[in-house]
């Protein structure tokens, strides 16, 4: 398969087939290395939270990890208005957005990936957003020649075969080393998600909890996932420590839940919500009656309202610290593999904010 180039624009790069035929058939566009990677993890994760969730669920990838991932369901009248959408939707069209909106600043110029064929609402707002590919099951009549029009006929478009099926053992070439290992086949299942503590879970606690460890098994590790209704809110992807996963996603979680303030709402839209001191002049010149910000106590309390997000985690939790953190964004359950020489102070942890932890023995790091 030809590439552009490699991880960089000086790099050549190339895609050979191995035995069992592509997993991806590209119909528009020429792939990068990076497309490619993004693409292929994109799709194994829609396609394998689309089993749990029996129903369509997207993703927006960005630097080989997902940016948000979330399965079809309401939009709420902010996504509405963010993105300028009325009446009734589709649910392939509303898992994109679902996704798409947990993280707005990282999705541009995503890889989408969703698990089922690409119909005509979708195809149209994919054509009015910054995007560079998508990776589908198949694509209804007409959608084709509209995505094959965007970003002047280079928009990648990548066919998935759902009947592929990979080796069990994937390798790679490392400075003259020959890397092999097992494929990650363990079942994510409902069993995996009994309390060890705490409450027992609600149904739609254990829906997030699977699209949760389904997100993290596709995510660069170390890697924590917040998930709430079925929309990974905010990932924490690539730390080198547990706690600034947490801190991370938190930061994202606490964002999406402020675009929703009635205060925020109201503001005249802006390209970004976070903004330079540069941007803030602007702002305050072309909006001279409008304040952009909320003060530290009114951030507080709104935060405060946002609940029942559970938060699943690729490794285990070593500190308390992480609890302490995740308490404050509205973590009800956490999901996380246990095993570290401080679980009790873990659990202890989430007794004394009343979270229900969950320890699947199931470790799912990513690189």
């Amino acid at each position: 398969m030809y590439l552009r180039y490699g991880m960089n624009p000086h790099q050549a790069a190339k895609a050979t087939v191995t035995t069992g035929g592509a997993p991806v058939t590209v119909r528009n566009g020429e792939p990068s290395f990076i497309n490619l990677l993004d693409a292929l993890s994109g799709w194994q994760l829609v396609s394998a939270a689309s089993v749990l969730a029996a129903g369509p669920v997207a993703a927006s990838f960005k630097h080989v990890s997902p940016a948000g991932v979330a399965t079809a369901g309401d939009l709420d009248a902010t996504a509405r208005e963010s993105w300028r959408l009325s009446g009734a939707i589709g649910s392939l069209t509303s898992a994109y957005v679902r996704a798409r909106d947990a993280d707005p600043k990282s999705s541009f110029g995503d890889m989408v990936a969703v698990s089922a064929p690409v119909d005509a609402e979708l195809a149209d707002l994919l054509s009015r957003v910054v995007a560079d590919g998508i990776v589908a099951p198949g694509f209804e009549p007409g959608t084709m020649q509209l995505l094959a029009r965007k970003k002047r006929g280079t928009f990648l478009v990548l066919e998935a075969d759902r009947s592929y099926r990979p080796p069990e053992w994937e390798r790679r070439d490392v400075f003259g080393l020959i890397l092999e290992q097992q494929r990650d086949l363990a079942p994510l299942t409902a069993d995996l998600l009994t309390a060890s503590s705490g409450e027992a879970l609600t149904p739609d606690a254990v829906a997030d909890g699977l699209l949760g460890l389904a997100t993290l098994r596709y995510t660069q590790s170390n890697s924590v996932a917040l998930v709430k209704a079925g929309m990974v809110l905010g990932i924490g992807a690539g730390q080198q420590n547990r706690v600034d996963c947490v801190k991370l996603a938190a930061a994202k979680a606490a964002t999406w839940w402020l675009r929703r303030h009635p205060r925020i709402r109201s503001l005249p839209q802006v390209p970004e919500a976070d903004m330079t001191p540069r941007q803030l002049a602007e702002f305050s010149r072309l909006f001279p009656a409008a304040e952009p910000a909320l003060n530290d106590s009114e951030r507080s309390s709104w935060i405060t309202q946002l609940d029942n997000v559970t938060l699943v985690s690729d490794g285990f939790l070593p500190f308390r610290d992480n609890i302490d953190h995740a308490s404050r964004i509205g973590v009800g359950t956490v999901v996380e593999p246990g095993g570290s020489g401080r679980s009790s102070e873990v659990e202890d942890a989430c007794a004394e904010y009343g979270i229900a932890l969950v320890r699947t023995g199931l470790r799912l790091f990513h690189h």
